[in-house]
């Protein structure tokens, strides 16, 4: 199936910022676009709003004036619903409520031909439920844009339960002729990148509900040693608390309130303050009056230890770590044992130092003391690693594990006894969260990484990332959680867990 022809026209209807953003991507691509709102005069407003950014882009050298004159003749406010009947293709970016887009969209069949494809742009409302009042739902398809729409790049095409395979192909193919890149996805709750990244923020607020950590410490730590771009503090003052929390209760509530997508209290009573982020002048950071955000607890110098042993072969996730602290020249003497995922590095006064398996260090203390470092997405260019120490680890040794990474060159921030740690535990559920989706056909694995890199900037799609990880840590990773905090959030999902045995059956 071809994209629609670029002389035919496209319509949007509803002016906002998503609005906007959708007309300019598809007039930039060379298609005469007709502008729609509900509010008298709002359509002529986003078309000079429209006509100032395309300003600015030839000022910057990313359009030339002919084809921005050119673009602009194109572009066409539209008075009443029946200006759009010429469309072949209709996007719809309104108010996020059913009925409204119901609405909407039945009165939109009457003023367009049977062969016009319809969209919504929705993000949190069943795409399958808006067609259902239509007469023709087959022509009824999901473009969810990620804002800004003419920069970011993921598309979310989504197929309804009546959507047409010649539909949804047709807007696959219109998006990649407007240089975006499209995902397929299958109508679930959230789709795939708000229904996947609801791990980011949920795993970072429950550490500091459990006060494992201070919001700044827990964004750096995300950021420095699990590669991701914002931390998830950071990022929701900037999205909006109340947006976040609503996509969140959203999402929770679309799966019958499944304890994997449990929205934060903390962030709720931030909604309820009033603290919205940015937006606002504060959030979980102060933003009015200059006010400067606090800085992540990192460990002064400490000295690193001369000499360390190991119990076992560190593999997996953390086997680059005994020829970095080599190459530090700090001596390794070996016991000899199997290579283990559970490896340990020995410090000088006894204390095992282990990567996070996701129990909590004080619980399996018993075993020794017990100092726990947290997973990173690449132990030789992260800039900062995580220590929890158990409650029985000497002193001596917690000095001794903050001068080791110092040694390596990273920064050292030491937080609470906390089970998994911060990236162990978030980077286990999104991939425990892909896993789910990919077993229950929502999109193809391809299309879940490219989805999860493109619309939300993770350095790794989850299921990649799992890959590297090795899916028989990750299944013995979660088994601990989900004994540490038994309810369910931390199972793993049918599909990892198949996966995990099969891996087993073929060493």
């Amino acid at each position: 199936m071809t994209a629609i022809d670029p002389a035919r026209a496209v319509a949007v209807v509803g002016t906002g910022t998503m609005g906007q953003g959708i007309a300019q991507v598809a007039l930039v691509a060379g298609h005469p676009v007709r502008l729609y709102d509900a509010v008298p005069g709002q359509a002529e407003e986003a078309a000079r709003a429209i006509a100032a950014r395309l300003g600015r882009l030839v000022d910057k050298g990313r359009l030339d004036a002919a084809g921005r004159d050119a673009a602009l003749a194109r572009l066409r406010p539209a008075a009443r619903l029946a200006e759009l009947a010429d469309s072949a293709l209709v996007i719809e970016a309104i108010v996020e409520r059913l009925d409204a887009k119901q609405k909407l969209f039945q009165e939109l069949e009457s003023a367009v031909a049977d062969d016009c494809l319809l969209a919504t742009n929705t993000s949190s409302l069943p795409v399958t439920a808006v067609a259902g009042a239509l007469r023709l739902p087959g022509r009824f398809v999901g473009l969810h844009f990620f804002n800004p729409a003419p920069v970011l790049p993921l598309v979310e095409v989504v197929r309804g339960h009546a959507t047409d395979d010649a539909a949804a192909e047709r807007a696959r193919a219109t998006v990649a002729a407007w240089g975006k890149t499209p995902v397929a996805c299958a109508d679930t709750p959230g789709f795939i990148v708000n229904r996947l990244a609801r791990p980011f923020y949920a795993e970072a607020f429950r550490v500091y509900e459990e006060r494992g950590a201070d919001p700044a410490t827990i964004d750096a730590v995300l950021r420095e040693s699990g590669g991701f771009a914002m931390g998830p503090f950071e990022l929701t003052d900037l999205i909006g608390q109340d947006v976040n929390d609503a996509v969140t209760r959203s999402v929770h509530e679309a799966f019958s309130h499944d304890p994997k997508f449990t929205p934060s209290l903390a962030q709720r009573r931030l909604v309820q303050a009033g603290l919205l982020g940015r937006k606002t002048g504060a959030g979980w950071f102060p933003y009015a009056d200059g006010g400067e955000r606090p800085e992540p607890s990192t460990a002064g110098p400490c000295e690193a230890p001369v000499e360390v042993g190991y119990r076992h072969r560190l593999t997996g996730p953390a086997a680059a770590l005994p020829r970095m602290i080599e190459e530090a020249g700090i001596k390794i003497t070996r016991d000899g044992g199997q290579d283990t995922y559970d490896g340990s590095i020995v410090l000088p006064g006894g204390t095992e130092l282990c990567l996070t398996d996701g129990r909590g260090p004080t619980n399996v203390a018993y075993l020794g003391p017990r100092i726990d470092f947290d997973l990173a997405l690449d132990y030789r260019t992260c800039a900062r690693v995580a220590l929890a120490p158990s409650g029985t680890a000497p002193e001596a040794d917690v000095r001794a594990a903050i001068g080791l990474f110092q040694a390596l060159g990273k920064k050292v921030s030491v937080i609470g006894d906390l089970p998994g740690m911060i990236v162990a535990r978030t980077v286990a559920l999104l991939v425990d969260l892909a896993e789910d989706a990919a077993g229950r056909g929502v999109a193809t694995p391809e299309d879940i990484d490219t989805a999860m890199r493109l619309g939300v900037n993770y350095p790794a799609g989850p299921l990649e990332w799992g890959r590297s990880l090795h899916i028989t840590w990750l299944r013995q990773f979660l088994l601990n959680m989900d004994h540490e905090y038994p309810g369910g959030r931390y199972g793993a999902c049918q599909s990892l867990r198949r996966r995990a045995a099969v891996e087993e059956s073929l060493l």
